[in-house]
């Protein structure tokens, strides 16, 4: 059956998301395979989801199941009523809260909203409509924020087709599709921290209207929208729910000849190459580089994948005026005559982030199958033969989904810029301590702060390698935690002489009584082999000794990514226990430190000190 499961999932990762018959075909295959399978699956294992509609659902509801599984996410999915959102979210009693969901989906409709303004209405009366609705909304979310843990996705308002005066909807405050604009845009503003807005009303736009509403479904079955788009639909669910555990594409690797510029550098010089701006051919190639931009500027790590030589592979960057993207908005250039699965291994492991991480760019259709097929777990873009079709290539695919953006992601690729500074400057030492030294770190274990809430959970959730029990928290639960006096939540800060990292190490700590629980660890593997393991280690001591705690306990469950970490308890000097009282997985190790042995460990690492009151 597992080997079944298996090669549905490889399909269903290869099908086109238009191609909705096959999707379909292929779903209800999984699912009665699922539904078998279920009878031995942990429960633990499996990530419980609501999915709650004002349409028919139940086709959604398979199909995202089938994405998620083919993702590697198993997921067990409480199917609400038809237009059931209220008799679920607003009864308390409901089978939805006996479900405890981690993750509910809203699947909203435009025929939701049963009132509108009159004709002529002023603003204040078309605001105070909008104010009814958003605070229905609210409720709904406020309802649903009582489940620990639960985060949810909310889909925006899909704009229907009609205009009852025409042209003049978009003339007059009070029209029906301005009224629907404001309530996308309130939900926005009003939205907490918990809540991500899915963008429905855009991919029905990139499809036009006219394709995505189907009427005679709709006053058939329901159908909030044409079958033929259930795969993107439920693809870009999956693809939240995918990043809110942690599976996330950090970097983009590009070709370069006929990639970034038209020709070919090596036979026509860098002076010959095509960035015209008053070229169309130019013009194209550099949308893309600016679309390439704002991925950096948004924290995306940027990368090259070359076949030619370094020196003149560099000459456009540097001597072509109208290139907008410059050397020094890539984290890693390598340009040689390798086989390009070998150098992106070799990007992987210089960057020290997983292949999973990596989105391939490359003009070169014999490039990308050579990487589909040795390096499967890396993303890889059908780019189009036109340049001026670039950036809708890559737009579709929308690989770099992320549940939010903070100032930590800005900096993120500029730290990965700086790595070179930091490479030169290591070659001075032959002593990596003298090294360490020179760095002129500075850094800090604070108790978090709630400004601080929203990259915390973003770290703990994007945290693969480094992370000791890979366990996530939402927002919700992270400022439930930060207010319960039996745990701490430390954030640890770093900067260097070449780069401002931000809150880089999340730690969560529990009281028990007479131990100190280690629930979760993690840090960005940027800064590893720094010392700030053992700056953090120095504080939760701190905690543990005020808390009264004579030991220390920590827990390591393995995981594929987590492998760097396996022996960090032991090299930090706690000792393997047979105790299984903070056991939580078969598969776990348990790790306990006498809190009153102090580190000897040397940190090179300046700090002010701690900044909480260490209970």
């Amino acid at each position: 059956m597992d080997s079944l499961i298996e090669e549905i999932n490889l399909k269903l990762k290869t099908t086109d998301i238009y191609d909705y018959t096959n999707i379909l075909k292929l779903s209800r295959k999984l699912s009665k395979l699922q539904a078998e399978q279920s009878l031995h699956l942990e429960q633990s294992s499996i990530l419980k989801i609501a999915v709650l509609g004002s349409y028919s659902i139940q086709s959604f509801v398979m199909v995202l199941k089938s994405l998620l599984s083919s993702k590697g996410i198993e997921a067990s999915i409480y199917e609400g009523e038809y237009n059931g959102i209220n008799m679920d979210i607003l009864n308390k009693d409901s089978s939805l809260y006996e479900f405890c969901p981690t993750i509910v989906i809203i699947l909203s409709d435009y025929r939701d909203i049963k009132t509108f303004p009159q004709i002529l209405s002023d603003s204040i009366s078309v605001d105070k409509c909008v104010n009814d609705y958003v605070v229905y909304y609210k409720s709904l979310w406020d309802n649903l924020s009582t489940i620990k843990g639960c985060h949810i996705f909310q889909s925006d308002i899909v704009l229907p087709l009609e205009r009852s005066i025409g042209n003049l909807e978009q003339n007059y405050y009070f029209s029906t599709r301005n009224l629907l604009n404001l309530i996308n845009i309130e939900l926005i503003k009003n939205r907490a921290n918990n809540v991500t807005i899915v963008d429905l009303d855009y991919i029905a736009s990139s499809i036009g209207k006219k394709q995505w509403f189907d009427p005679s479904a709709y006053v058939l079955n329901k159908a909030g929208f044409s079958i033929q788009y259930i795969g993107v639909v439920c693809e870009t669910f999956a693809k939240q729910i995918s990043a809110l555990c942690g599976n996330v594409k950090k970097c983009l690797v590009l070709d370069l000849d006929n990639t970034l510029w038209g020709g070919v550098v090596g036979d026509e010089g860098w002076e010959a190459i095509q960035v015209d701006p008053n070229n169309p051919e130019g013009e194209a190639y550099l949308s893309f580089q600016k679309y390439i931009l704002n991925l950096k500027n948004r924290g995306v790590i940027l990368a090259i994948c070359s076949k030619n030589d370094t020196d003149i592979a560099k000459e456009p960057f540097i001597k072509n005026d109208n290139m907008l993207l410059k050397l020094d908005d890539f984290s890693i250039f390598i340009a040689n005559w390798e086989d390009k699965a070998a150098n992106i291994r070799k990007i992987s492991n210089e960057l020290n982030i997983g292949m999973d991480s990596l989105v391939f760019f490359d003009d070169n259709p014999a490039e990308r199958e050579i990487v589909k097929m040795y390096l499967p777990e890396v993303t890889v873009i059908d780019v189009p033969n036109d340049p001026a079709y670039y950036v809708l290539a890559l737009e579709s695919a929308s690989p770099f989904e992320w549940i939010q953006i903070t100032a930590e992601d800005i900096k993120r690729s500029d730290s990965y810029v700086q790595n070179s500074k930091r490479d030169e400057l290591a070659i001075q030492f032959t002593d990596y301590n003298e090294y360490l030294k020179a760095l002129e770190m500075e850094g800090n274990v604070d108790a978090l702060t709630s400004n601080q809430v929203e990259r915390f959970s973003q770290l703990i959730n994007k945290s693969n390698q480094f992370n000791l029990r890979t366990q996530r928290y939402c927002e919700a639960v992270i400022n439930e935690l930060l207010h319960d006096r039996n745990f701490k939540l430390l954030s640890v800060s770093l900067k260097d002489k070449f780069t401002n990292y931000g809150i880089i190490s999340c730690v969560i700590l529990k009281n028990t009584g007479d131990c100190c629980v280690i629930d979760t660890w993690v840090m960005s593997c940027r800064v590893l082999k720094r010392g700030v393991e053992h700056l953090t280690l120095e504080t939760i001591l701190e905690v543990a000794k005020n808390w009264k705690c004579s030991l220390l306990v920590g827990e390591y469950i393995p995981s594929k990514k987590n492998l760097m970490v396996k022996d960090l308890y032991t090299e930090l000097g706690f000792l393997v226990s047979d105790d299984i009282t903070f056991k939580t997985d078969k598969e776990s190790n348990i790790y306990i430190y006498n809190v009153n042995i102090l580190p000897s460990t040397q940190i090179y690492i300046k700090s002010k000190g701690n900044c909480f009151d260490g209970v």
